[in-house]
């Protein structure tokens, strides 16, 4: 069940103990995201998030925005030693030597794509609007097939850092699924 927020409607119950959380809860978490570059953002941040708190992500965004070139596909495919280093010393991100990798090889798989087709691809894994909404958190997996065949699928195409749990997580950030639960103010 959801809680009551400080304004008094109901919320995913993760969403109200920071007033960042509540933010991202009301005005992104579950919004629908069509296009390659906000979806590579996404992508990028749940790998980085991949152990560690959102909330640590989230209050490192705008530094995460700076080091990946507002997460212009082009411009981080682009990186070279230089960028890597810079990257692996920037204290205002998560400075982990895969992930850092892994953001740099998924820009170069996005670009393979080509233009669209990472929205074509990740939309296609949608389970559509019929998902009964949760109740619980208990209610909310971690995993479901279509991210499971979301992250092969992934794969073959040559991003990494895309397990079943980053990719469904990415599924909930996006909009692909709707799992603020069954009484909460956003859903």
């Amino acid at each position: 069940m959801s809680v009551l927020a400080p304004d008094g409607r109901p919320r995913c119950d993760w969403a109200v103990s920071t007033p960042d959380y509540l933010s991202y809860h009301d005005e992104e978490w579950g919004r629908p995201i069509r296009d390659d570059r906000g979806l590579f953002e996404r992508m990028t941040l749940e790998s980085f998030q991949s152990g560690l708190s959102w909330l640590t992500i989230l209050r490192k965004r705008p530094a995460f925005r700076t080091a990946f070139a507002e997460f212009e596909p082009a411009a981080v495919a682009a990186y070279g030693d230089d960028d890597f280093a810079r990257l692996m010393a920037d204290a205002g991100i998560v400075r982990n030597r895969a992930k850092i990798t892994a953001a740099i090889a998924n820009a170069r798989a996005l670009l393979d794509l080509g233009d669209g087709r990472l929205t074509e691809l990740l939309w296609s894994f949608s389970p559509g609007p019929d998902r009964p909404a949760p109740r619980t958190l208990a209610d909310v997996p971690a995993t479901t097939p279509e991210s499971v065949a979301m992250s092969k699928a992934l794969k073959r195409s040559g991003f990494v850092f895309v397990g079943p749990t980053t990719c469904y997580a990415l599924m909930q950030a996006t909009g692909m699924v709707n799992d603020h639960l069954a009484d909460c103010a956003a859903r």
